[in-house]
């Protein structure tokens, strides 16, 4: 998710937002060409998602484009694949979309509104501090105004979304029925969720003012880690060694490797803030900056790479070929990447 998105979510009109989960995505000549924030693989399909609902789909690895259908025109932050179809994107407007025909078309699981009634009923079952309930009253008043920013999927059934606010939600069946998770996580300022990475049952939760919250027991409770930075996390990566990555404002990029408990600065040679995180195909992690910069992290070394600059990157892709899918405001690029 771009940045400067970030530090305007609060200024979203609930009206507007409201209007766009009742029409249809706009259809559009180039879809590859909007302004794109989340890509996936579903199969042998890439699926990337953005601005005004758009979900754009491509069969030949990024060399043509065709728009799918779906039923918001509301921005779509990030999308996930569970297998090779089914999948889950999430938005504004506290959109949660699942497909099972990998992309082709979307079904509505989820809007702000049904989740903010969602959020008050469950305050009132548990007979909740009278801050809570409060806070459940004003998620209601506001209208559907605050979106969901990053999602989790186990399989095809369970999901967990999270976003501005602190908002979070889970599901067990495949978005058919909700429950918030606000209450398990510790974020007793509502700070915004802009990062959730899994790894088996290791969770991993980050956002802004260094929030993080970590799960080892699949997301039954979390804890809150310290972290070495107060500003905001806006990417990160939970790797297979069990070693986690964050990076965010300022061009700031930290590892743990021992869950969280400890942490080690990393030097980046470009300052700016770090806006995606991704898998390299040869070994550890590319991040994109908001300066247009290409990095690849090993080990403790990030190292800029010659690419073409970037136009305010917003996600990354490693493609099956090795190639590298870039999305952002210019919409889809691909890089065929340096030799290390």
């Amino acid at each position: 998710m771009l940045a400067l998105s970030l530090a305007s979510l609060a200024q979203v009109s609930a009206a507007p937002v409201a209007e766009a989960l009742q029409r249809p995505a706009v259809q559009v000549k180039a879809p590859q060409r909007a302004a794109l924030l989340s890509a996936a693989m579903a199969g042998n399909r890439i699926v990337a998602v953005g601005e005004r609902g758009i979900v754009a789909l491509s069969d030949d690895a990024g060399r043509s484009w065709r728009q799918a259908p779906s039923p918001v025109s509301v921005t779509l932050t990030t999308v996930r694949f569970s297998s090779a179809r089914q999948g889950v994107a999430v938005g504004h407007g506290g959109v949660v979309l699942t497909t099972q025909d990998a992309g082709a078309s979307w079904q509505l699981r989820l809007d702000g509104k049904r989740l903010a009634a969602l959020t008050l009923e469950a305050a009132k079952a548990a007979d909740s501090a009278p801050e809570t309930l409060r806070e459940a009253e004003r998620l209601v008043a506001d209208g559907p105004d605050k979106p969901l920013l990053d999602v989790l999927v186990w399989d095809a059934q369970r999901l967990l979304a999270v976003g501005a606010y602190g908002l979070a939600v889970h599901s067990s069946d495949g978005g058919q029925t909700w429950q918030p998770w606000m209450s398990r996580l510790p974020n007793p300022k509502g700070l915004h969720w802009y990062v959730a990475r899994r790894q088996g049952d290791t969770l991993l939760l980050a956002g802004e003012q260094g929030l993080l919250a970590f799960s080892d027991d699949g997301g039954q409770s979390f804890r809150a880690l310290t972290s070495p930075y107060q500003g905001s996390w806006f990417a990160g990566e939970l790797q297979t060694d069990g070693h986690i990555v964050l990076a965010g404002l300022r061009g700031q990029v930290w590892r743990s490797t021992d869950a969280g408990s400890g942490w080690s600065a990393l030097t980046n040679p470009v300052p700016a803030t770090v806006t995606a995180m991704s898998p390299a195909p040869g070994g550890g992690l590319l991040l994109a900056s908001q300066s247009g910069a290409l990095l690849h992290l090993e080990g403790e070394r990030l190292r800029p790479l010659p690419t073409p600059p970037l136009t305010l990157p917003a996600g990354l892709l490693t493609l099956p070929d090795g190639r590298l899918l870039a999305l952002g405001l210019a919409g889809l690029s691909t890089l065929s990447l340096p030799a290390p």
